[in-house]
């Protein structure tokens, strides 16, 4: 029996689930909902439609996930709890600083209502998440870094985009050569925001917007740029579609270690990715989550999940037996 996905905005990150779902025989598109009028949007899969968001809820009994394709500095914060009231549900949600209290948000409402309710899936956090998780249990005795980039961050670029006067941007986050090779040579150093990253943000502002001012709101936003060396450049609407069409994304994640009876032998941890498409790449990672979700729901599980919590079998439509043959 196939898993019947609905998808919550059909935007790049929505379009990316649509495609992941045509590579996974278990799973059928059943519908996507959007806030723009239904009409206006074409979908690449033949025979389902596309709904109003108003429309959602009474779907509730046609859909077994729904994921949560809308931004996380101001959809998912309200949305994931609200639609978790309804549906198993999975989001993307990035704001690192506060994935504590989105969880507490939709783990209240999502055990109430019987539900299973999967956060912030994705790469970063994500992948990258369960690879730091992995290598600070190997090598309790050592230091993580993360380094993301050189690429274009969705949840950034959406947060320049929500300010007052600007009509689109991109944001690149880019890593520091510097820090990267000392990490890499066995170095611990204590690194802060700023020492790791630069941010250079594209952005094209409406006719007759402060800049200054939307410069300064960009650059002192808490969580997305306040803490770093932040460079904004203003171009034209066709100078963005021109030179910073695509969404390429990727980095490493690197854990330095010791072992031996006087620390003597030092261990490197690397895990990297280099992604075309940030958002499709994404998606691919939310809909094997969607897959452990059902799975999770049918063991009778309900409240809110992380990466932390799927078990890797479960992410996987290979049976124990498959697993154990191809993979172990």
């Amino acid at each position: 029996m196939s898993i019947k996905i609905g998808i919550m905005g059909y935007g790049n990150l929505g379009r990316g689930i649509e495609c992941a779902i045509r590579q996974n025989p278990d799973m059928e598109l059943a519908a996507v909902f959007t806030r723009r009028p239904p009409e206006s949007v074409k979908i690449l899969t033949e025979g389902v439609n596309v709904y109003h968001v108003d429309k959602a809820v009474d779907m509730k009994d046609d859909i077994d996930i729904l994921i949560l394709c809308g931004g996380s500095a101001t959809d998912l914060p309200t949305q994931t709890p609200e639609y978790a009231k309804y549906f198993n549900v999975i989001d993307s949600f990035d704001t690192h600083a506060k994935i504590p209290e989105h969880f507490a948000a939709v783990d209240a409402v999502a055990k109430q209502n019987g539900h299973v309710a999967v956060i912030s899936c994705g790469w970063d956090p994500g992948m990258f998440s369960i690879n730091r998780l992995y290598a600070s249990a190997i090598l309790p005795e050592g230091k993580d870094y993360t380094f993301w980039g050189k690429g274009v961050s969705q949840g950034h670029s959406d947060a320049i985009r929500r300010i007052e006067g600007v009509v689109d941007a991109k944001q690149y986050t880019i890593p520091i050569d510097d820090a990267l090779s000392a990490v890499r040579q066995g170095e611990t150093p204590e690194f802060t925001a700023r020492q790791k990253h630069l941010r250079e943000c594209f952005v094209v502002a409406a006719e007759g917007a402060d800049k200054t001012q939307i410069e300064q709101e960009i650059k002192t936003m808490p969580n997305y740029f306040s803490d770093y060396d932040t460079i904004v450049h203003f171009i034209t609407l066709e100078e963005l579609k021109r030179d910073h069409s695509g969404i390429p994304h990727g980095g490493f994640v690197i854990r330095s270690g010791k072992t031996g009876a006087d620390k003597e032998h030092t261990h490197i941890i690397e895990y990297s990715l280099k992604l075309d498409s940030n958002p499709e790449f994404t998606a691919s990672v939310i809909v094997a989550c969607a897959r452990a979700a059902y799975r999770m729901r049918s063991e009778g599980m309900t409240g809110c999940k992380t990466i932390f919590d799927l078990p890797p079998s479960y992410l996987s439509p290979m049976s124990g037996e498959e697993l154990r043959k191809h993979l172990l």
